[in-house]
């Protein structure tokens, strides 16, 4: 019979999954991510367009407008990566992606190429939350913003 419990590794780091300023969730405009509603985390002002697997594992949930993208992580985190707020109602426009549902990745695979001049000058607020949805699984999650990262510096350790 094999054992189907999910071992958690003693600590996982999120990644930031671009160049930018981090900041506070709270900070975000958009009430849901604000509020913590969806979880916990960070926001970034990105300062780049390619959007980069913020930890390894299964990408859960990918968005046909590719504005936002989920992954399960080794150490079963489900992070959320959403680039800008309602870029939905883009409808696509201004965003590549390179990964499909279902991908195995491993943190710094490229997953999403978004357009960041042209998404502000549509209008959209860019910046983009990074959640940890299950963060219940995670009492000692502790968030890292105030401060400018590359892409693949420590954001978020679990």
């Amino acid at each position: 019979v094999e054992n189907k419990e999910v071992t958690k590794l003693e600590e996982e780091t999120i990644l930031a999954p671009i160049k930018g300023e981090v900041k506070p969730i709270e900070e975000s405009s958009d009430a849901a991510f604000a509020s913590g509603a969806l979880g916990k985390g960070v926001a970034i002002q990105p300062a780049e367009n390619e959007f980069r697997a913020p930890a390894s594992g299964e990408v859960t949930v990918l968005f046909e407008t590719g504005h936002a993208v989920s992954i399960h992580t080794e150490s079963g985190a489900d992070v959320i990566v959403h680039i800008g707020l309602d870029t939905v109602n883009l409808k696509g426009q201004f965003f590549i992606t390179h990964v499909k549902q279902g991908d195995t990745v491993k943190a710094g695979d490229l997953l999403i190429t978004a357009d960041i001049e042209q998404i502000k000058a549509a209008g959209y607020d860019v910046i983009t939350p990074v959640i940890v949805c299950n963060v219940s699984d995670f009492p000692d999650m502790a968030c890292h913003p105030g401060k400018t990262v590359k892409a693949m510096d420590e954001i978020i350790t679990l």
